[in-house]
């Protein structure tokens, strides 16, 4: 008998030639196998009995189990002896883990309480997620019709909004975050303040766990330059005391009755404000230097439906050609705004053209009464925000029945500015308006 290297029994044949062998009876004996270093691994009893009269032994293992042992066994998905799930991030939790477990703000979103930090917020102390910065980006520069800004300036959502009463500040604050990161109760002592003023307006910068950040504009436009997909430029805004009035060309349509609406021109106030140019076939550079320099420049293809004296392309061409020569000199931290307008009178190809001479993407922007689309402009801007708030639904098949049905009916002349003029109003954190109470929409 022999063992293998790895501790198995062999089978050996004995050949017995002496027949006495044959008479015997069979014996057993009874052996261990060890490893090194082990204990043993079992016990086998040995047995030979005769097979043939050959006198053919064969060893057969009789295999003795091991005492048993006891064992626990948790199935996949089981939920014994496993250890409680730990509660999701909150913001109800902010609080509790900055000042009870010293978490640092900066590893926390300050929007929604979550511990997956993507990068941090660009007006307060603490840190932001993915979801919440790209909705941060989306909302950050709508406004309402009533000026003020659309969201929370931390979140970005909220329901009920506290705003600002600094006649210069359009910032809006929503209860959650204010209870959350000032302290519980804080906002109904707000709403018991005849005149409040907002955590980017006091002169100090902490308000319990929302801390202002220093230098925060810089702070903005860093963000916006690196988390945005947008590849214009975003302008650092103007501190209050900065602004000046806001130096306007505008090209084939006067957009002066909607800028002094929202306050950024006076109603009486001399025409240096403003220049309007309804031909520029003769204008060169040296022309627009000397009006200038301007902050921005507007222009526009004809009302639909109307005659015009050019080609759609040639309001395009022409606009392009101007705004190169209004552009500020490179290097120029000079806030630079420009807006062209097609009322649905450009081709498909004169479209793709104006995308890329303006490097922009267009945006819709419709008057809907109901379910009835009743005039809808396309718009390429670099003002903040134009894109996430007014981009519509509207088909490309809908747009071209209603420019068939415009031209067919000709409608008395409405100039594109009445549907673009609430996109003016981000203009408000770096040019001076001169009513803190928007007139009447016209």
């Amino acid at each position: 008998m022999a063992l293998s290297p790895r501790g198995t029994l062999s089978v050996e044949t004995l050949d017995c030639s002496d027949s006495d062998l044959l008479d015997e009876e069979p014996w057993q004996a009874t052996c261990e196998i060890r490893l090194p270093g082990r204990g043993p691994l079992a016990t086998f009893s040995l047995c030979t009995c005769p097979f043939s009269r050959r006198g053919l032994h064969v060893v057969v293992p009789v295999l003795e189990p091991d005492p048993e042992h006891s064992m626990d066994v948790i199935l996949v998905g089981s939920s014994e002896l496993s250890a409680p799930a730990s509660p999701r991030p909150c913001r109800d939790l902010l609080a509790y883990e900055v000042k009870v477990n010293q978490r640092h703000i900066e590893d926390m979103c300050i929007c929604c309480g979550s511990f997956q930090v993507h990068t941090q917020h660009p007006l307060f102390e603490g840190g932001m997620c993915a979801p919440c910065k790209d909705k941060f980006l989306d909302c950050l520069f709508l406004y309402d019709d009533d000026g003020y800004q659309s969201y929370c300036s931390i979140c970005c959502a909220g329901e009920t909004l506290l705003i600002c009463e600094n006649p210069d500040c359009t910032r809006c604050y929503c209860f959650e975050c204010v209870d959350t990161l000032v302290g519980p109760g804080t906002s109904g002592k707000v709403q018991a303040m005849s005149n409040w003023v907002c955590f980017l307006c006091l002169p100090f910068p902490r308000s319990g766990l929302l801390h202002r950040r220093r230098k925060w504009r810089g702070w903005l436009k860093a963000f916006c330059d690196r988390e945005s997909e947008n590849p214009l430029e975003t302008y650092k805004t103007v501190p209050v005391w900065k602004r000046e009035p806001v130096r306007v060309l505008s090209l084939f349509g006067d957009i002066r009755r909607e800028l002094v609406s929202l306050g950024f021109l006076e109603s009486g106030s001399a025409p240096g404000g403003l220049k309007h140019l309804d031909d520029v076939t003769d204008v060169v550079r040296r022309d627009v230097e000397g009006w200038g320099p301007f902050d921005l420049v507007y222009g526009s293809t004809p009302a639909l439906g109307h005659a015009c004296d050019h080609p759609p392309a040639w309001y395009l061409f022409q606009f392009h050609r101007v705004l190169q020569y209004a552009r500020p000199r490179p290097g120029s931290q000079q806030p630079f705004f420009w807006m062209f307008v097609d009322n649905l009178v450009l081709s498909q190809d004169d479209q793709t053209v104006a995308t890329r001479f303006l490097e922009a993407d267009p945006v819709t922007i419709q008057d809907v009464c109901g379910r009835a689309v009743r005039n809808a402009v396309h718009v390429w801007s670099n003002i903040p925000a134009v894109r996430s708030r007014h981009s519509a639904p509207a088909s490309r098949e809908e747009l071209t029945l209603l420019a068939q049905d415009r031209q067919r009916t000709k409608p008395p002349a409405q100039g594109p500015a009445k549907l673009v003029k609430n996109c003016f109003l981000p203009l408000r954190e770096y040019f001076k308006y001169f009513s803190a109470e928007l007139t009447s929409s016209l």
